[in-house]
């Protein structure tokens, strides 16, 4: 799969550009501030139905416009299929696949996917665990639109829940019957979602392993696990024990949105104990893991994008990356802010790549 085409009125800091892009290796270079990675987050928001920076689709709008429009024309398996939406102040958004409308948004996950690898990605490993959940839930949810279907409903049931809590708190007449309608939507569909999870991982870490040790020429060993508070304690039961606790807190204290995801270099603590280098490989493999198992899934490559990749990496993670890319990893979108960098690198390995220049929301193509 390769996106052949990509259109866009007024998304950020683009007015209206429409680009062709190679089927393999596209480089986008220009200074800070350009619009480089808005290219890829333009991308990233029509595999994904939103973007992978911005908390609003209104914060994707250019400055004093009221709407936008974005639209793609992806080759998947000898065939063109055309992806648009568009956004509108005050109006629902509108996201379409050869011109016919989603329901629902959650019907499009998964069909054209895409791997972003941004230098924000550490903080899978620095912030909460719910960084961690959301990184594999995305993951997870682009293979298996069952489980992407379970995580909705389990996420309505749980706010829906909290709102209760905090309404019975603040009333002090706590109303144990309704609660228990939501617990059992939780137990249903947690149940279903800590199941997924654990399969997905039990597939994920050997994947996994193979592109650390590959990155790091097998000098340090690194693993990961699934850790639930539903492995050893009875869902149903523990929702029942922790109502006054969540009476008083507000929340719900128990739950598969309180997994975790346990990273580990050696013995000890990838967080406390890794490097910013070792972090940044074990980001680089999560990601290249994903990438594989996506491959197998769907018998064809999903999209890649790399955000300033080669800046934040040490000469020897460079030749790694390189040696894939050598290999063939399909579609890739390398954005560097140091014109001819990545040309260079690329041209030592024997790849060739098309050259986009961006400057302030304009592009030129290099040659």
């Amino acid at each position: 799969m390769y996106l052949q085409k990509l259109q866009l009125l007024n998304f950020k800091n683009y007015e209206e550009i429409a680009l062709d892009f190679a089927s393999k290796v596209n480089v986008l270079v220009g200074r800070n501030g350009s619009g480089k990675t808005n290219l890829l987050d333009a991308i990233y928001y029509l595999s994904f139905t939103k973007s992978a920076f911005a908390t609003s689709d209104l914060h994707c709008v250019r400055k004093g416009e009221s709407f936008l429009m974005v639209k793609a024309a992806f080759k998947k398996n000898n065939t063109v299929f055309e992806v648009s939406s568009a956004i509108q102040s005050g109006q629902k958004k509108v996201f379409r696949e050869g011109g016919n409308e989603y329901q629902k948004l959650s019907d499009h996950i998964g069909r054209f996917p895409v791997i972003m690898i941004a230098p924000d990605d550490v903080d899978i490993i620095k912030e909460g665990s719910e960084a961690r959940r959301r990184f594999f839930d995305s993951a997870i949810s682009q293979l298996d639109k069952e489980y992407l279907n379970h995580l909705i409903v389990y996420n309505n049931a749980l706010k829906q829940r909290n709102s209760l809590l905090k309404m019975f708190a603040d009333s002090g007449r706590p109303d144990w019957l309704a609660i228990e309608s939501y617990d059992r939507l939780l137990v249903q569909h947690g149940e279903a979602i800590y199941t997924r999870r654990k399969r997905f991982c039990d597939e994920y870490l050997p994947v996994f392993r193979k592109y650390f040790n590959f990155l790091v020429n097998e000098a340090e060993t690194s693993t990961l696990a699934y850790e639930s508070g539903v492995l050893t304690n009875g869902f149903q039961e523990q929702l029942v024990r922790n109502r006054q606790r969540d009476l008083v807190m507000q929340r719900t204290n128990f739950g598969v949105h309180r997994d975790d995801y346990i990273f580990s270099l050696g013995e000890g603590d990838l967080k406390r104990l890794g490097s910013q280098g070792q972090q940044k490989s074990f980001v680089i493999a999560l990601k290249l893991a994903q990438f594989e198992i996506l491959e197998q899934h769907n018998q064809f490559k999903p999209i890649l994008l790399l955000d300033d990749i080669f800046d934040k990496l040490d000469d020897q993670r460079i030749t790694k990356l390189l040696e894939l890319i050598r290999s063939d990893l399909g579609q890739l979108f390398i954005t560097d802010a140091r014109p001819g960098r990545t040309k260079d690198l690329l041209d030592a390995v024997g790849v060739e790549a098309t050259v986009l220049f961006v400057d302030a929301g304009r592009i030129s193509v290099g040659h």
